[in-house]
């Protein structure tokens, strides 16, 4: 199977998504139901110019994170996702591996939670998907690249957080994130990406590596945050992981107490990060 077919798929699956339903704005003229090539992209986070050479038979052999990507922004179904790998001459990867896949049950779950600032990480903590909201509140992580998405690198490499952390706290959240991703990586042993992963931090920092001798195993679940934002100042957020029974999927929600002041500076940051994504896809 070719180039050419690969990127029919792409086309006939975007058409038949609405821009609703992947949680994007609906204004404007639009000539077709569907997404459009930059709305794609968008949700995927590749190139436009990508996209379009996909699409058009152009661009041949995309990688599996590229076409895990798409699978996710095109909602697809298991069966759909493993004949898009399939035209792509890639296997989908395997139960060894760390699931990337959101079902189509999962993402439902997603779009009802236009309220809250939601992230979607992996087993291994990668990013793979972030509402508006999340985008307004945390900081667009659509520029991020390979280990740029993966929240236990960003956290000991020292990259920018809006997240404020108490002396107290800090070393505990630390604790919790190791103790996770310890627990990941018994359970895909073979992920040779996640085992690259961990490699990385300990030859990079020696305090993961003083939390990864430790041999410590758990779940990090929920944490109290404090979110400085450049905009509306200080966010204080409870901050809850549900983990999805079958993928290990890591849905990160962030919320605030009806009423407070907290409550309205996250619906604020909620509207904010409609509006970029509404400029964005314009």
């Amino acid at each position: 199977m070719g180039a050419g077919e690969f990127g029919q798929a792409v086309r006939r699956w975007r058409d038949r998504v609405a821009p609703e339903d992947a949680g994007l704005p609906t204004g404007g003229r639009r000539r077709a139901a569907g997404l459009r090539r930059e709305e794609l992209a968008l949700l995927a986070g590749i190139s436009v110019d990508y996209v379009t050479r996909l699409e058009q038979g152009r661009a041949s052999n995309p990688s599996a994170q590229v076409v895990e990507a798409l699978a996710r922004a095109l909602r697809l179904s298991a069966t759909e996702r493993a004949h898009l790998f399939g035209l792509a001459g890639l296997a989908p990867p395997g139960p060894e591996t760390v699931p990337e896949h959101i079902t189509p049950s999962v993402q439902r779950l997603l779009d009802r939670l236009t309220g809250a600032a939601v992230a979607v990480y992996d087993a291994g903590w990668t990013l793979l998907m972030a509402n508006p909201p999340y985008a307004a509140l945390m900081g667009d992580p659509s520029g991020w690249r390979g280990n740029e998405r993966n929240a236990v690198w960003r956290l000991f490499h020292g990259l920018r957080s809006r997240a404020r952390f108490s002396p107290e706290s800090l070393p505990e959240f630390e604790s919790a994130l190791v103790a996770d991703l310890r627990t990941a990586a018994g359970r895909y042993p073979a992920d040779q990406r996640l085992r690259r992963l961990v490699a990385e931090l300990r030859a990079g920092s020696d305090r993961f590596a003083e939390l990864w001798d430790t041999g410590a195993v758990g779940r990090h679940e929920a944490a109290r945050k404090t979110i400085d934002h450049p905009q509306v100042g200080p966010v204080a957020l409870d901050c809850d992981i549900l983990t999805v029974s079958g993928s290990d999927l890591h849905i990160m929600i962030y919320t605030a107490e009806p009423g407070t002041e907290d409550a309205e500076r996250l619906a604020l940051l909620t509207v904010l990060g409609t509006q970029a994504l509404t400029a964005h896809s314009s």
